[in-house]
């Protein structure tokens, strides 16, 4: 199901969450070959849009497909597995939950294991977490939906994802604000369902924080489209860079356990 609102949100905390990490309590290591976030696999070549497609028609359809699959989604259960290293793959913490979903707005996280600093999964992962079942909820709410109010909206071109046909679409937002990001999202052609979204905060979070950027995969489960994999760089001044890693896996959806299904799409909170 998607919420974008809360996709975004979850995307900001990260960011805000994984800068105070850095500043307190892990060891500078600065490194000037450091690379951004990893690269994205794709496949082929960059190719014309279709004549007929605009960026506006794209995201009516988008919300609509949406609607249809948020209403048909009355609960999912996930194990994810949250991360935090350093570039050179150093783990500073890990923790596995399994995700409870009910309709409309409850979220619950039971711990399956743990490891690591305590500090780091205090700070990050629980707060994050936390952070996440507020939304849910409704509490803290603030719009960053895709839409047309938010951002202005360019068709770049179509491309092959994994298994995935898609529109690629550049999002500019409308204003200066850390609930909104800047970058590219990929739809697929036939579900218009988003497979990917590659971007960076719309404002500078923190004077702490010199770069932050994110990547985040989807994957098509049955007739959902559901998450596949979080990855949350960010750049503090004098510690260097931390990376966030979510992995999303064994779901189980409306009570029926799903065969997971590495491809792309959008649809879950």
């Amino acid at each position: 199901m998607i919420v974008v609102p809360t996709f975004w949100k979850r995307q900001c905390c990260s960011v805000l969450f994984l800068g105070l990490l850095v500043g307190v309590c892990l060891p500078a290591r600065l490194n000037s070959q450091e690379s951004s976030v990893r690269d994205v696999p794709t496949e082929g070549a960059l190719q014309p849009a279709r004549a007929d497609a605009t960026p506006e028609q794209i995201f009516a359809e988008l919300m609509r497909r949406n609607e249809l699959r948020n209403a048909a989604l009355h609960s999912y259960s996930a194990v994810r597995s949250y991360a935090v290293t350093d570039p050179k793959g150093k783990v500073h913490a890990q923790k596995t939950v399994r995700l409870d979903y009910r309709a409309p707005e409850t979220k619950s996280f039971v711990t399956i294991s743990e490891k690591g600093s305590a500090v780091v999964r205090h700070l990050v992962l629980n707060r994050l977490m936390e952070s996440e079942t507020e939304a849910a909820s409704g509490k803290n709410h603030r719009d960053s939906t895709i839409n047309t109010a938010n951002y202005t909206f360019s068709l770049v071109g179509e491309q092959d994802l994994g298994a995935n046909h898609c529109f690629v679409v550049q999002a500019t937002p409308a204003r200066s604000d850390k609930y909104l990001f800047a970058g590219k999202v990929w739809i697929d052609t036939q579900d218009y369902a988003v497979v990917q979204i590659v971007g960076h905060p719309a404002k500078k979070l923190s004077v702490w924080v010199d770069k932050a950027e994110f990547v985040r995969r989807y994957q098509k489960i049955g007739d959902f489209w559901l998450p596949l994999k979080d990855e949350t760089s960010v750049h503090v001044r004098f510690y260097g860079r931390k990376i966030l890693t979510i992995d999303h896996e064994g779901y189980t959806i409306n009570e029926v356990k799903s065969e997971q299904v590495r491809g792309g799409g959008e649809d879950a909170k």
